[in-house]
C-alpha cells in the first residue's frame, strides 16, 4: 500500500519530479473511481485505427486485467512498477482496474499486431488502468495500445501504469498514445524491464489531457540489451504535457536511444526532463537522450532538461536539448516562392518533424504514426 506520504498529492516545487506540472488544482476526492459495469465505454474517434484483428497463435493471452490468468498476474503483477507515490498507491489498491494483460510465450512470432484500447467513461470519474505486456524468452510481437475519452470535454483522471517485460532474446514494439480529453488529467508510472539481448522499440504519442505528469523508465538489466525510445507531442490552448524519461543501464554492453520532439501552440506549456543511469560495472554502454521543441506561438513555453549519472568509466553517453520558435527566415523563403503563410508553416513543422518520422522503416507503422500527428497538427494548427 506505501508509506503516508506515499498517499499525499505532491507539491509542485516540493518534490523532485514535480517542479515544473502544478498539480494543487487537483481535488482526487472529487472523481469516483470507474466500475466494472461503467468500463464498456466508446470514444468517438480513435487515435489510430486497428490494423486487421488481433490474431494470435497457441499458447498467446491476450485478455482485461480483470480477467487475466492468476498464475501469470501472481508472476509478473507489480514486478516491475511499485507503488511509491499517490497515484501508482491508488491503482495498486483499486478494487478495480481497467486494462490489459498480453503474454507471449517462448519462442513465439506474431506477426500481425495487437490493438489495446481504454476509454475514459464519464466525467467525475478516476479510471484506474494497468497494462502488463509479457514477451517471454525469443518472443516477438508488436502492440499498439491507446487511451481516449468518451467525450471531447470529459473531465475526469486517467491513472496508468504499465509493466513492459522483455525477456532474453525478446523483441517488443511497443506503441502508446493518449488522445484524452482537454479537460482531462494524465498520471502515468510507465517502466519497462529488459533481460540479456532483448530489444524494445517503444513510442509514445501524447497529445491531449489538460494537465498531468508521464513517467517512461526503461531499464537495460541484461548483457546486449537495446532500447530506443521515441516520443512525440503537440499541444495547443492551455495544455501541460510533462514527460520525464529514464534509461537506465544495469549490465554491460547495452545500448539505448531516445529522441523527443514537441510541437507547442497558443499558451500551452511542455517540459520534458530525461535522464541516463550508468550503473557501476555496466561499461561499454552507449547512450543518447534529445529533446527538441518548436514554439507556434510567443506564449507558447517548453522545458527540456537532460541528465547524465556515470558510475562506469568505459561509456559513451551524450545528449542534446533544443527549443526555438519558428524561424522566420524559412517562412520568409517559403513565402517569397509563392506559399501561403499558412501552408508555409506546415512545411516548416513538417521539416522538423521528419527527423522522428525517419526513426521508423517505411510502411504501415510510419504511415500510422504520420496520420496520427497529421490529424492533431491540423488541430494544434487551427487553434493557434
Amino acid at each position: 500500500m506505501g508509506s503516508s506520504a506515499s498517499r499525499e498529492l505532491p507539491q509542485f516545487k516540493g518534490r523532485p519530479g514535480w517542479e515544473f506540472t502544478d498539480i494543487s488544482g487537483l481535488d482526487l476526492a472529487a472523481y469516483r473511481p470507474v466500475s466494472a459495469d461503467q468500463d464498456t465505454a466508446t470514444a468517438p474517434e480513435p487515435l489510430f485505427a486497428p490494423q486487421g484483428a488481433n490474431e494470435l497463435a497457441p499458447g498467446v493471452v491476450v485478455t482485461r486485467i480483470a480477467d487475466a490468468p492468476a498464475e501469470l498476474i501472481e508472476r509478473y503483477l507489480g514486478s516491475v512498477v511499485t507503488a511509491d507515490d499517490v497515484f501508482t498507491t491508488l491503482n495498486d489498491s483499486a478494487e478495480y482496474r481497467s486494462g490489459w494483460l498480453v503474454y507471449v510465450p517462448p519462442g513465439t512470432v506474431l506477426e500481425q499486431p495487437i490493438s489495446l484500447q481504454t476509454v475514459q467513461p464519464a466525467s467525475g470519474t478516476m479510471l484506474h488502468q494497468r497494462t502488463l505486456i509479457v514477451l517471454d524468452q525469443g518472443a516477438q510481437a508488436e502492440v499498439w495500445e491507446q487511451y481516449l475519452s468518451a467525450q471531447a470535454d470529459l473531465d475526469g483522471v486517467v491513472n496508468v501504469i504499465t509493466e513492459l517485460v522483455v525477456g532474453d532474446g525478446a523483441r517488443l514494439r511497443y506503441v502508446c498514445g493518449q488522445s484524452l480529453s482537454e479537460r482531462s488529467w494524465i498520471f502515468g508510472a510507465q517502466r519497462a524491464e529488459l533481460a540479456r539481448d532483448a530489444c524494445l522499440d517503444w513510442v509514445a504519442l501524447g497529445f491531449g489531457s489538460a494537465r498531468g505528469r508521464v513517467r517512461m523508465e526503461t531499464r537495460l538489466g541484461g548483457p546486449g540489451a537495446a532500447a530506443r525510445v521515441t516520443g512525440a507531442y503537440a499541444s495547443r490552448g492551455r495544455q501541460h504535457i510533462d514527460f520525464d524519461t529514464t534509461q537506465e543501464h544495469a549490465a554491460p554492453s547495452t545500448t539505448s536511444d531516445l529522441a523527443f520532439r514537441g510541437v507547442l501552440g497558443g499558451r500551452s506549456t511542455a517540459v520534458w526532463k530525461g535522464n541516463i543511469i550508468v550503473d557501476p560495472g555496466a561499461q561499454k554502454t552507449d547512450a543518447f537522450q534529445e529533446s527538441r521543441n518548436l514554439l507556434l506561438s510567443q506564449r507558447a513555453h517548453a522545458d527540456a532538461i537532460p541528465g547524465l549519472e556515470i558510475q562506469a568509466n568505459d561509456v559513451r553517453c551524450t545528449h542534446a536539448a533544443a527549443v526555438a520558435q519558428v524561424d522566420p527566415e524559412q517562412l520568409f523563403y517559403l513565402r517569397s516562392h509563392g506559399l501561403g503563410e499558412d501552408v508555409a508553416k506546415r512545411l516548416v513543422i513538417e521539416g522538423f518533424l521528419a527527423a522522428l518520422m525517419e526513426r521508423f522503416e517505411p510502411g504501415p507503422v510510419r504511415e500510422r504514426l504520420g496520420d496520427a500527428l497529421e490529424h492533431r497538427l491540423a488541430l494544434v494548427l487551427g487553434s493557434s
